[in-house]
């Protein structure tokens, strides 16, 4: 046996009673207290994460891993967005997303806000990020040695214009997903600046990725919601919540089924931060026909047959099977 599951066999023996506390600081302003489960769910042995990191993901969804990224990769990365930008690169499959409500862009004149860029698997250098070692080998962790990239996001979260329009709903983003186990899929998510609660900065619920997939919609806010900005129709806003704040290259992992959001950016600029979505490759589709997905279903189809101009024969599936790339190990089901 292994030092480190040596160790876990000991904290979980030795620390079952009622007592039994332990503390953990994943944020520079928050510590946690919480009681150990008995049984480990939602890690795997790989002897990257310690025993109480394990216990900590375990217990609340997420474990935040200090300058895993370094400046000089999330360097690259904005460049190459800037070159998006300004239209310098031609990337296949990619979705720009533009906030409704802001008319200024970054980089380039008389264009809106680029908010988001979605599905840049096509892009070398962006997708360079789902292959970091570093970032896999703690993606292994949740997923298992067969991985799967599924979905990248680069996220500018723009000044908020007045309309509030740069939060972004509380959701669980499992939601958005047609493939299972739930506990085989995991969000790497990587500051690339600084992120404080003044420009936005993730905010979670510890421990809602133990509880089930919950309905969704598009919140009724004034200012308007940005396109496929679904959120949570039930859960209870006076549950403690955490604000992750973060340096730039923080990577926070989480699961599927935890309840985060963020809120506006108060301040003059942009707030980048870059993230994928892994899942296990012996992951497997299932028909979401019937359920609370539906809606989410019927949305990106429609998003899918303009954007490969197919028609209606294109299922909810087929645009996920097009996004995954294998990035470890051997693909499998997806």
């Amino acid at each position: 046996m292994s030092r480190s599951a040596e160790r876990l066999r000991l904290l979980i023996n030795h620390l079952d009673r009622s007592a039994a506390v332990i503390q953990a600081a994943p944020t520079s302003a928050q510590t946690f207290t919480y009681r150990h489960p008995q049984k480990l769910r939602y890690t795997l042995d790989t002897d990257i994460l310690t025993p109480e990191q394990r216990l900590f993901y375990e217990e609340n969804g997420f474990i935040l891993i200090k300058n895993l990224v370094s400046e000089e990769d999330i360097d690259m990365f904005r460049k190459e967005f800037e070159r998006i930008c300004r239209q310098e690169v031609k990337v296949p499959g990619l979705v720009v997303m533009r906030d409704v409500a802001i008319v200024k862009s970054e980089f380039v004149a008389d264009q809106k806000a680029v908010s988001k860029l979605q599905d840049f698997q096509e892009d070398p250098e962006l997708f360079r990020y789902c292959t970091l070692p570093q970032i896999l080998k703690y993606v292994e962790c949740f997923t298992g040695p067969n991985i799967m990239a599924m979905h990248t996001m680069l996220i500018n979260k723009p000044p908020d214009a007045g309309k509030k329009t740069s939060r972004h709903p509380m959701h669980q983003d499992l939601h958005y997903f047609p493939f299972r186990p739930t506990d085989r899929i995991v969000c790497s998510w990587t500051a690339m600046e600084k992120v404080n609660r003044q420009n936005g900065c993730l905010v979670v619920l510890p421990g809602t990725h133990t509880g089930t997939l919950k309905e969704h919609d598009y919140p009724e806010w004034e200012g308007g919601v940005n396109k496929m900005y679904h959120g949570v129709r039930d859960y209870d806003p006076q549950q403690p919540r955490v604000h992750l704040e973060m340096e730039k290259g923080d990577t926070v992992f989480f699961h599927p089924l935890l309840i985060h959001g963020s809120g506006m950016n108060q301040t003059q600029g942009f707030r980048k931060a870059i993230s994928c979505h892994y899942a296990g490759a012996e992951c497997y589709y299932i028909d979401v026909k019937g359920t609370t997905q539906e809606n989410i279903e019927k949305e990106v189809k429609e998003i899918a047959a303009r954007k490969y101009a197919v028609g209606d024969e294109i299922t909810f599936q087929d645009a996920w099977a097009l996004r995954g790339r294998l990035v470890q190990g051997e693909r499998i089901s997806l």
